[in-house]
């Protein structure tokens, strides 16, 4: 078991920060009237996940920790609400959208 100093230690956290790049990448190309809707939503609804996973492990109760963790779900299904939006919408494919959802 890999020792845990930090929370950039955690592979929950890792892997939101990967979320967020993937976000990043796939918005992009996202139409340049989303800039203040979509885009901006769904960016950050990303970062909120890792932001609050970090803000979580910082504090000095396992029950402040677990209540920052319910808030970085949350944020992970709104991301999920806004990607399948978009290609219900028809800003993306959902040949784009399907990795990242999975």
């Amino acid at each position: 078991m890999d020792t845990v100093n930090s929370y950039r230690d955690l592979k929950v956290w890792q892997r939101a920060m990967g979320l967020i790049v993937l976000v990043y990448d796939l918005s992009r190309g996202f139409p340049k009237e989303e800039q203040f809707g979509l885009t901006s939503q769904i960016r950050r609804a990303s970062i909120s996940i890792a932001a609050n996973i970090a803000e979580g492990y910082g504090r000095s109760t396992t029950g402040f920790y677990l209540s920052f963790l319910r808030i970085a779900q949350g944020s992970l299904k709104e991301v999920e609400t806004h990607l399948i939006l978009a290609g219900r919408v028809s800003i993306c494919s959902e040949a784009k959208t399907s990795p990242i959802l999975a």
